[in-house]
């Protein structure tokens, strides 16, 4: 596989706290790569500054062979790197079709102006409903987002994200908050997008991670300590006494 995104050197500090400590990373085109850590790792931190939220103190951020260190984060997004966050972020009050509408809409540049062609707006509401329809929600699109359950404003999210047709996703704990059966509803819609999307996903649940990642990257104090493979990292000794400990076993089987 080519690599997609290349971070070299990252640097991002806050006062006398290294948050991101000189970080080397590669996703590749195709794959879906975890990202896993303790509490204050610098995960987050990591996903501002590929995203472009977050300005870093040094390094450099490659995507797709360009240096986007510096390029402003609307312009990640239209050259195709996209992502989510933690806390869902979407438009409560409109519903579900017009949110996706409106993230098409956005990618697109179609006003909603009443001279605009119909066949433009028509366009951009089939293309609404397909995302709805793939992000299991083509039974919902008359409801008022604010009204659909967690796991399923989440799977919202993932839909406005993909309205932006984006080459790699970013997704900041796309579970969090979710119960067992939502979450495992996520799993297969986040697999689902391999291999037309590469994704970049922080993740807290050890299980949906191990199922779907294809490499796995342990991050500890702003540094990565390890990356492969889950069976890799299910059997690399520095990453359980930094991290996973001993209930590994119990966590990632089966």
């Amino acid at each position: 596989m080519s690599a997609l995104l290349e971070l070299q050197g990252l640097v991002k500090r806050y006062g006398g706290l290294t948050a991101t400590d000189n970080l080397n990373l590669t996703v590749n085109a195709g794959e879906i790569h975890a990202i896993i850590g303790p509490n204050g790792a610098g995960k987050t931190t990591l996903i501002h500054q590929i995203s472009g939220a977050l300005a870093s103190d040094s390094g450099r951020i490659v995507f797709a062979g360009t240096d986007v260190t510096r390029v402003p984060m609307h312009l990640r997004v239209q050259a195709g790197l996209a992502r989510s966050y933690q806390i869902t972020n979407i438009f409560p009050r409109f519903s579900v079709l017009d949110n996706l509408a409106l993230a098409v809409q956005a990618r697109s540049g179609s006003s909603m102006r009443f001279w605009r062609p119909a066949v433009s707006e028509r366009a951009m509401f089939e293309e609404a409903r397909a995302l709805a329809d793939r992000v299991g929600l083509g039974g919902q699109v008359d409801g008022l987002a604010g009204n659909l359950a967690h796991g399923a404003q989440r799977q919202l999210e993932l839909g406005l994200a993909l309205a932006t047709r984006p080459r790699l996703l970013l997704l900041d704990e796309p579970m969090a908050g979710m119960g067992h059966e939502e979450s495992v509803e996520m799993i297969p819609l986040i697999e689902s997008l391999r291999p037309e999307i590469a994704v970049l996903i922080i993740e807290h649940d050890m299980d949906a991670v191990f199922r779907m990642a294809d490499r796995i990257s342990v991050l500890v104090s702003g540094r990565i300590i390890a990356t492969g493979t889950p069976d890799q990292i299910r059997c690399n000794l520095e990453v359980k006494k930094a991290y996973l400990g001993d209930e590994l076993e119990d966590e990632v089987a089966a």
